[in-house]
């Protein structure tokens, strides 16, 4: 591990501009399973689809029983290793920003504070009409004492975890920023995603079209490992880890 860390360092510090792209497989070592991988969410209840929760309420209670499970994951979560590394090369001025796939926001609990939320956040409730957003615990809390969905206090109208839900867009500004670093960085660190997930997967490829370098540090293989310029199956807390105290000497 210790020549390959020392490989990324040397990257990173010769990179005029760096991107940190993250996915799921960075906080699954702070407790948050994998949606998709066995004991995740996915495997235990079908998604409610945006148009389904739109048009019924029996889907609407559904959707906030799920986000009860995954609230009480996030809740009890605090950044690992890997967060608090990324944070310090934000503060070090050694990247640029963080592009995350993530909902957990365990990346501004570290410290970073240029984080894009491709996916939104599960640590907010957001209405659908008016767009006041609410803290996340006091209506849980609603929720549990009634089992149905609290309405906005302001407005009367939806309230959903404010989270991209499958069938909903991402947030266009959101998306837009992320394309232009990535299609302006010179070094793209894809880190812990499977880079499956449309539209967030064709980010590093924008990123090595442009001429950067797209590095991937992911414990499973992805679409573009044969793209990439190097592929390091290392534990991710550990790694950056090592990467981070050779980037302070």
């Amino acid at each position: 591990m210790a020549r390959l860390a020392a490989e990324l360092a040397t990257m990173m510090k010769e990179s005029g501009s760096t991107v940190v792209f993250t996915g799921a497989g960075i906080s699954t070592e702070s407790g948050i399973p994998d949606f998709r991988s066995p004991g995740g969410i996915w495997s235990q209840s079908k998604p409610v689809f945006f148009d389904e929760f739109l048009r019924s309420a029996e889907a609407r209670r559904e959707s906030w029983r799920q986000k009860e499970i995954v609230h009480r994951d996030f809740s009890q979560a605090a950044p690992n290793a890997g967060h608090r590394a990324i944070a310090r090369w934000e503060s070090a001025g050694l990247i640029d920003g963080v592009i995350t796939q993530n909902i957990d926001g365990l990346h501004q609990a570290a410290g970073n504070e240029a984080v894009l939320e491709l996916h939104g956040t599960a640590r907010a409730i957001a209405c659908l009409t008016c767009e006041a957003r609410y803290d996340v615990d006091s209506m849980m809390n609603l929720f549990r004492q009634t089992g149905e969905p609290p309405e906005c206090p302001q407005c009367g109208g939806y309230l959903k975890s404010a989270t991209v839900s499958f069938g909903q867009p991402l947030p266009e500004d959101i998306l837009l920023d992320s394309i232009r670093m990535a299609e302006q960085c010179e070094l793209f660190l894809a880190i812990g995603s499977s880079l499956v997930v449309e539209p967030a997967a064709s980010l590093p490829r924008s990123a090595k079209r442009r001429g950067a370098r797209l590095i991937i540090i992911n414990r499973d293989s992805t679409p573009l490992d044969d793209q990439a310029d190097r592929v390091y199956r290392e534990a991710i807390g550990a790694f950056l880890t090592e990467v981070d105290q050779l980037l302070r000497r």
